[in-house]
């Protein structure tokens, strides 16, 4: 009697792991869609990698270390934030190359790359609405605009591009502008660099020219902040004080002072790199536009293959 059972058990668990092995499992593929992959290619495929490792990611990091550092110095050290905030942004060439040169270019480090421009960016900017009040309603509008853009730009490309579609893929077809800024190259970091140029020009010049900062024309020893400054004050001699200074003490304050450059330089910079950012902001324009109108297009066709639009049409002529 134990035998038959024991025979019966094996007849049942061999039924149930047939359709197992047979089953197909799905992953996805280069262009988003799905394939049938036997367990040989799952267990072939190796150990997962550590994607937060990579190269272009470490880099990122250290970005965004850089930015945070820039950001810490901003209200105070003009030239001690300009220069940590322009080498965070030259790293964004670098770690482009450093993801061709390792084979390491993945979807995280896109979205990292992205995410960490836009927030950067805004940042100075927000800085720049404090700093000349009667344009803050400008530099809100180019926050706005760039996020807009990008945001709407990715969307469109993963829900009509695909999952494995790259947001640089621009088919002349759609946009030839926007096809030249993406896979050039030299066109991609010139537009990028000398549009992060001119706000910190504009920065700089919130330091150094009175025609823009009237508030540069006041003796520093009149302000109430100076005014506030107690003498023989407790030193803290921290390491961590050291490193990582105070921007409102009264060392830093003469420091301020003492930073107080010509405007001459943040003048022809800001020349320079004018219309290279009425350009960069035209093609958030044009992007915007065509991620707009192209989700447009996949409501349109979605909607006609469900018979929507057939359906109101009917109801009409009823």
């Amino acid at each position: 009697m134990s035998e038959r059972r024991t025979r019966r058990q094996a007849a049942l668990a061999a039924a149930n792991e047939t359709p197992t092995k047979s089953r197909a499992v799905s992953e996805p593929n280069g262009n988003g869609s799905a394939h049938e992959a036997t367990p040989r290619d799952i267990t072939s495929s190796g150990p997962a990698e550590n994607i937060f490792t990579f190269w272009p990611n470490v880099i990122g990091y250290f970005r965004i270390v850089l930015a945070i550092a820039s950001l810490y110095y901003m209200p105070l050290h003009p030239r001690t934030c300009s220069l940590l905030y322009s080498i965070s942004c030259l790293l964004d060439a670098l770690d482009g190359y450093a993801a061709r040169y390792f084979n390491q270019s993945t979807r995280f480090g896109a979205v990292l790359d992205m995410v960490t421009d836009r927030c950067t960016t805004s940042c100075l900017l927000v800085f720049l609405s404090s700093a000349f009040p009667r344009w803050a309603i400008v530099f809100q509008g180019l926050i706005s605009l760039d996020f807009a853009s990008h945001y709407i730009h990715m969307y469109a490309t993963l829900a009509m591009g695909g999952s494995a579609e790259s947001h640089k893929n621009v088919d002349k077809s759609r946009s030839w502008l926007l096809n030249l800024y993406y896979t050039n190259k030299t066109v991609l970091f010139v537009t990028c660099a000398l549009n992060e140029l001119f706000f910190i020009a504009l920065y700089l010049l919130s330091f150094s020219s009175p025609l823009l900062s009237p508030q540069l024309l006041q003796n520093v020893g009149d302000s109430k902040t100076a005014a506030a400054i107690q003498g023989g004050a407790q030193l803290n001699s921290s390491i961590i004080r050291q490193l990582f200074t105070n921007p409102y003490s009264a060392a830093a304050l003469e420091m301020a002072r003492a930073n107080k450059m010509d405007s001459t330089w943040p003048w022809i910079l800001a020349g320079i790199s004018a219309p290279v950012m009425i350009v960069k902001n035209i093609l958030n324009v044009v992007q915007l536009v065509k991620a707009s109108k192209w989700l447009a297009e996949g409501d349109v066709q979605m909607r006609k293959a469900a018979g929507i639009a057939k359906a109101k049409k009917g109801r009409k002529s009823n």
